[in-house]
């Protein structure tokens, strides 16, 4: 009989037979260690030969009231949240380190302290003082914002157990420590065992918690992915820090939409949320330059426009650079690729960049378009229209095909002056407004329209 794999990867949960310090599936150091089985040895009857409580079942007609919310008062979180702060949640927020988490979560329990809510910050990485002096600096000194600096998860359990506090803000769980846990706290044991005891506790208590979490140098949460399904909520806090602009981005939440975003910008007083990102984006944009295109684009249920920049210049060595930011990179090789198969422009020996500007990052494929028209406009000197905005998603064939929201994208540039649009076909159904709309069914044509005809050659 074979033997029964017990020995479980806590990154991606790969099983295998033995232990081993780096894991094959996924290339992890030291997350391997052995799961006891369900069923106990010595001779003893498995969980299916035991009889157990009844579970009550129900249909999926029942309906339950929507969760309670409480509002921040700030449009940018509330809207990330899915109306409001839900009550006994549990959010994790993460972050690279210096981008502001715990500038944002401070206003924010200033915020909900001032609505009503008794809030208790936790702070693992700072001393007292530092959090308070942070709060002078934001002028948050007067809110009643009960504050504490312990990394002792069972202290922190007893005092919120007293408290009873409406909201707890922990930063950050990779500072926490178990003395149930053999291990130095930011290791994965102890960063799991200390998740799995405060949401445990929040859903008990009742209590709202959000934890703040380390990100690894690829972007990732850092510790093991069984901590972001623990709770109901992941939240992204984005942006470079040469800008003042920064984004909180939904990637999961159970009591609202997903890919939702807020955007803030950073002063010298703190975060301050910014009601209409598309004019902030574009309000440094000058006269026509090559390889600057505006792309209409939807991130959450918001419509918002920002400027892709490209530059296109002869490369000094035999492997030309591509660099990217604000974009994927492997995308960008894929739409040079489509290029010069289906339209007979080559970027061999030359440097790209590409860069979005503002500090945002685009996820989605409908910026294929705009991306193409920054990188040919940039190629062949030629700067597009002011005016205008694109926006498309290209096949490997080289054909232009629809994207969703696109008469919310229409709207949103129409309210910001643009007056002409380059774009797929619409639906039928689509009510376009009044914009000089010219619609593509293939790149070749449309680098033809724009750009003048080809001769097909590379």
């Amino acid at each position: 009989m074979a033997k029964e794999p017990n020995f479980i990867c806590s990154d991606c949960g790969a099983s295998s037979t033995k232990w081993s310090g780096r894991c094959d599936a996924c290339g992890a150091w030291n997350t391997i260690s052995e799961q006891k089985p369900l069923a106990t040895s010595h001779g003893s009857k498995s969980l299916s030969g035991r009889r157990g409580q009844t579970i009550a079942l129900t249909d999926l007609a029942a309906q339950e009231a929507e969760p309670p919310r409480t509002e921040a008062g700030v449009a940018e979180l509330d809207r990330v949240l899915g109306g409001g702060l839900v009550k006994a949640s549990a959010i994790l927020v993460g972050g690279d380190p210096g981008i502001g988490k715990s500038t944002l979560l401070l206003q924010a329990a200033a915020r909900f302290a001032r609505n009503g809510l008794k809030v208790v910050y936790i702070s693992g990485e700072e001393s007292a003082a530092q959090v308070q002096m942070r709060a002078r600096r934001l002028g948050l000194e007067k809110s009643p914002v009960k504050l504490a600096s312990e990394t002792n998860l069972r202290d922190i359990l007893t005092t919120l157990e007293a408290e009873q506090p409406d909201l707890v803000i922990i930063d950050s769980i990779q500072t926490m420590w178990a003395d149930t846990v053999d291990s130095a706290p930011g290791s994965v044991s102890q960063v799991r065992a200390s998740a799995h005891e405060i949401v445990t506790f929040s859903k008990k208590s009742g209590i709202a918690t959000i934890l703040v979490g380390h990100v690894t140098k690829e972007g990732a949460l850092a510790g093991p992915r069984v901590v972001e399904h623990m709770v109901d909520t992941v939240l992204y806090f984005e942006g470079e820090r040469g800008h003042q602009f920064r984004i909180l981005r939904a990637v999961k939440n159970r009591f609202g939409p997903a890919s939702e975003i807020g955007v803030f910008e950073m002063t010298g007083k703190g975060l301050v949320e910014v009601k209409n990102p598309s004019a902030l984006f574009l309000s440094e944009r000058g006269k026509p330059t090559p390889g600057s295109v505006v792309f209409a684009g939807v991130e959450g249920s918001r419509p918002m426009l920002c400027e892709i920049q490209a530059l296109v210049a002869p490369s000094p060595t035999p492997q030309p650079r591509r660099s990217v930011v604000g974009w994927d990179g492997g995308r960008l090789g894929m739409i040079l690729a489509v290029l010069e198969s289906r339209c007979g422009i080559a970027f061999a020996g030359l440097d790209v960049y590409l860069n979005v500007a503002g500090g945002i990052r685009i996820t989605e494929p409908a910026a294929d378009l705009a991306v193409a028209a920054a990188l040919i406009s940039a190629r062949e000197d030629a700067a597009l229209p002011s005016d205008c905005v694109i926006f498309g998603e290209i096949s490997l064939s080289g054909s232009i095909r629809q994207v969703v929201q696109a008469e919310n994208r229409l709207k949103e540039a129409q309210k910001l002056g643009f007056t002409s649009a380059i774009l797929p076909h619409l639906s039928k159904r689509a009510a376009a407004p009044e914009m000089d709309l010219k619609q593509m069914q293939e790149l070749s044509g449309f680098v033809n329209d724009i750009f003048g005809p080809r001769d097909g050659t590379v």
